[in-house]
């Protein structure tokens, strides 16, 4: 289960279930964190959403 965040040009992936950086084009250490904390506070909603959008097989 992946996400991406992308901005300006810049991108980022992270697995979801151990929240994890997959990887990054772009964004600077310190974004990069907010981002993950980011993920890491939401990781529930966004496993749901991952969940209602692609089912559970995926």
């Amino acid at each position: 289960m992946l996400i991406f965040v992308d901005r300006e040009g810049f991108s980022a992936k992270f697995w979801l279930n151990p929240v994890q950086l997959a990887r990054n084009v772009g964004f600077v250490a310190h974004e990069l964190r907010n981002i993950e904390r980011l993920v890491l506070n939401n990781q529930p909603i966004l496993l749901e959403a991952w969940h209602g959008y692609f089912g559970d097989e995926r």
